[in-house]
């Protein structure tokens, strides 16, 4: 490429170009890394007659002259970029902006709603570097879309005469996808539609796209039910031949496997999960072994008994990643037969299990560990308000055994607080429905001492599996769950608002972040400041994810973690069940690279799994306060951005915006460095915390938004 002064192009011709110029300009614009003939571009632009394709053939002369395209090749141009081109994940705002994340640079580049072209949220783009104001966020135009991060889209149909348009429901996709009559596959006005993306045609201000599957009419609980499930990239059913595959294993354990495992039928086994669960997949075994010591096995379902390594259920799996957990209803990763029947430590069932066997002291002293596979026999399924009420001494059943691995928890949850383990005990709420779906009440999920005895041995087991496979099989992967150490720049708003409540947070070591945080959750507990904190806390820390390399695991202060306890819900659990038993067996694992490429995908899909359940949280809270329009609630500032401030309700912890725009009284302005929005003439600031009172003033069922305005003082 020949060497060029950086200047400013301009792309103005007297009269202004021609629409045919600035056809030809966002052709190559949107292809800059190819090269082209006349003949291409006119194909592309869909010109035909030879009169518009030598004018074709004027303008390229004309731009090669202007430098905006250069030749490769005789008849044969490529763009030729103004500034500095970049590779990098774009990631679009609700208000058609975006940011595009470049590895190589220290800050993302913004990109107003003008330039984002044709790229999707998520999308792998090219974006060009524009000219960058001293002191300010660089600024740059998307010029191609490298890769698509999906190419299926969830939307609400408005038909047309001879064709139809899909409404995304993301609010951050800000195009309506153009549907041709002969892709609408009978939908009807105001259906939810699944379509896949074909094409987006050069100066066209739409995508082009074709109906998948008809979801329902929208607004009816199951249609938005399935519809967040297929906007997240995952399906509510399996394919015949993987259901077959499920179906295919017998329910007798035969003596030969039986013999080839340790049998613990013989000892006291039980479980301990939610009331309404129907899959079971991890136990608890208690023998006194006397003079102070304890034996206590953590038994998890032997999934990778059933599916073999590149099976059909394997390959499933691994596409899934994880299974997804909606207001009313799980999509599991595997099919029922495996989830709710084979792979579930059901009572009064022989059961294949893989377990970490401890002898311990009533302290959380472990003496010695055992890992290997198991038969059980659960002698008890309690849920948790049952086992609760052994340990408060409401029942009798089984309380010598759960009161002492009760007291154990307790130990060993103080030895990692003090170790440095952060304390959260984050909100959760569900939502009651009736018959049709629809919310009636929210309430928040209250977590007992038996929540959390279950919690600490599996912590416990995970760390020991994690430690064993580091010491005893040196230089063999496994998927690691790592939690890195906060960033302090990410941590800039929690630290604040912090301070502005009178916390004060020590930044100087890793070790002084969670002990401050540790103290601010303490002086917290049962105040209303904790709705805040405790959230902002956890967004403004790194997020775990998987891996290959064995690093710590910050949250949990532990040198060395992995997920070992729920691999009928996780596939890493699957993969670490797989490996552990190779390893044990005497084998090694050759293929490092492609472990670490199934880390990366069980992440993403975790993400989006977490995203789905958000969306039908929102969904719900949308659809709950529909029907308190007009309804006045007090809450908590718990975001500020340009555009309004969120507020989340304290009875019921649904969460709104009230906008600049609605602001009563005075002209407000969003003030970034301090994290406020104040007004012009009454100085009035509103920030992280403060208390307010809302009134609620529409919501968005599509878009699960909800506006609030303020009530005046």
């Amino acid at each position: 490429m020949k060497k060029r002064k950086f200047k400013k192009r301009s792309t103005k011709k007297k009269n202004g170009p021609s629409y045919l110029y600035r056809q030809v300009l966002e052709f190559f614009r949107s292809n800059p890394n190819k090269t082209y003939n006349y003949k291409q571009v006119s194909h592309s632009l869909d010109i035909q007659s030879m009169e518009k394709r030598t004018e074709v053939i004027r303008i390229m002369n004309l731009m090669e002259k202007e430098e905006i395209i250069e030749s490769i090749a005789p008849g044969k141009f490529k763009y030729l970029p103004d500034f500095k081109c970049f590779n990098g994940k774009i990631e679009l705002t609700s208000r058609g902006a975006a940011f595009v994340i470049v590895e190589e640079l220290a800050e993302d580049i913004h990109v107003s709603p003008s330039l984002t072209g044709q790229a999707f949220d998520g999308d792998t783009v090219v974006v060009e570097l524009l000219h960058q104001k001293s002191g300010r966020r660089p600024e740059g135009r998307v010029l191609e879309v490298v890769e698509r991060a999906r190419t299926q889209f969830v939307g609400t149909v408005q038909m047309m005469k001879k064709f139809a348009f899909m409404v995304p429901d993301n609010s951050r996709i800000h195009v309506d996808f153009f549907l041709p009559k002969k892709v609408l596959k009978g939908c009807s006005d105001g259906d939810k539609v699944l379509v896949e993306f074909t094409d987006w045609p050069v100066g066209s201000p739409n995508p082009n796209g074709q109906v998948v599957e008809v979801l329902g009419p929208a607004g009816e609980h199951e249609t938005e039910m399935h519809a967040i499930v297929a906007q997240f990239g995952f399906r509510t059913d399996f394919e015949p031949e993987v259901e077959s595959e499920a179906e295919s294993f017998s329910d007798i354990i035969s003596k030969a496997e039986i013999k080839s495992r340790k049998d613990m039928r013989d000892v006291l086994t039980f479980t301990i999960d939610p009331v309404d669960a129907k899959d079971f997949d991890d136990a608890i075994s208690f023998k006194n072994l006397g003079k102070g010591n304890y034996e206590v096995g953590v038994h998890i379902a032997d999934v990778g008994h059933f599916v073999q390594e590149g099976s059909l259920l394997d390959q499933e799996a691994y596409e899934r990643g994880t299974s997804v957990y909606l207001v009313d209803r799980t999509i599991p990763m595997l099919p029922e037969r495996l989830s709710n029947n084979l792979c579930s430590l059901r009572p009064n069932e022989d059961r294949l299990a893989y377990s970490v066997i401890f002898n311990m002291k009533v302290t959380g002293k472990v003496n010695s560990y055992w890992i290997g596979k198991t038969v059980i026999h659960s002698n008890r399924r309690f849920s948790y308000e049952e086992a609760q009420e052994v340990i408060t001494g409401q029942s009798e059943e089984y309380q010598t055994e759960i009161q002492t691995l009760n007291k154990m928890a307790h130990k060993l949850r103080a030895d990692r607080f003090k170790n440095g383990a952060i304390a959260f005990e984050s909100d959760e709420f569900r939502f009651e429905l009736d018959d049709k779906g629809r919310p009636i009440e929210v309430f928040k999920k209250v977590r007992f001492d038996a929540h959390m005895m279950i919690e600490d041995f599996m912590l416990l087991a995970n760390r020991t599996v994690a430690k064993h496979v580091h010491t005893e099989y040196k230089g063999q992967a496994l998927p690691y769950r790592v939690h890195d150490a906060p960033n302090v720049e990410k941590m800039v708003n929690f630290i604040n608002t912090a301070k502005k409540l009178g916390y004060d947070i020590d930044t100087r070591s890793p070790e002084s972040i969670s002990a401050s945080i540790n103290h601010m959750v303490a002086e917290t507990e049962g105040k209303v400041e904790a709705n805040i904190l405790h959230p902002l806390a956890i967004r403004s820390m790194e997020k775990a994810f998987y891996t290959t390399k064995d690093t710590s695991h910050f949250g949990l202060a532990f040198d060395y973690y992995t997920h070992f306890t729920s691999p009928i819900r996780r596939y890493p659990d699957l993969l670490v069940h797989r490996l552990l038993f190779l390893y044990q067996n005497g084998r090694k694992y050759g293929r490092k690279d492609q472990l670490e490429k199934a880390c990366n995908h069980s992440s993403k899909m975790e993400i989006q799994a977490s995203m789905a359940e958000r969306a039908s949280v929102k969904y719900k809270q949308a659809e709950y306060l529909s029907e308190r329009i007009g309804e006045e609630f007090d809450g908590i500032i718990s975001g500020v951005t340009e555009w309004g401030i969120y507020v989340e309700l304290d009875d019921n912890h649904c969460e709104g915006m009230v906008r600049i725009s609605d602001m009563p009284g005075d002209f407000y302005e969003f003030h970034e460095r301090d994290l406020a929005v104040v007004g012009r003439r009454t100085r009035r600031r509103f920030t992280f915390g403060d208390p307010v009172r809302i009134r609620v003033k529409k919501t968005n069922l599509n878009k699960r938004i909800i506006d609030f305005s303020l009530v005046n003082d």
